[in-house]
């Protein structure tokens, strides 16, 4: 493969990154979930209920899981909804 098709592909990937922390975004916000997208879309900044650090919740594993608790916890990017409720569920406690 040449760096151009290199270049293209990792464009692609980044963009169905930044997309897969959109749709969690959105969702996060109908449940009533603060957060919001940093970095250039890279991460996403979820803000606890009560005063504490925020969780940053990034797309890993080839695109295919979204993780955050440096990784412990993940869930699958083909499941936005079911992440955000684990996540809403994860910052209540």
């Amino acid at each position: 493969m040449n760096s151009i098709m290199a270049a293209v592909g990792k464009l692609s990937s980044e963009r169905e990154e930044a997309n897969a922390l959109i749709r969690l975004r959105d969702r996060l916000v109908s449940l009533g979930v603060n957060a919001e997208l940093r970095d250039s879309n890279t991460a996403l900044m979820v803000h606890r209920p009560d005063p504490g650090l925020p969780v940053w919740v990034f797309v890993g594993y080839g695109g295919t899981y979204y993780s955050w608790q440096n990784a412990e916890k993940r869930h699958p990017t083909s499941d936005p909804e079911g992440a955000a409720n684990v996540l809403a569920e994860y910052l209540a406690r």
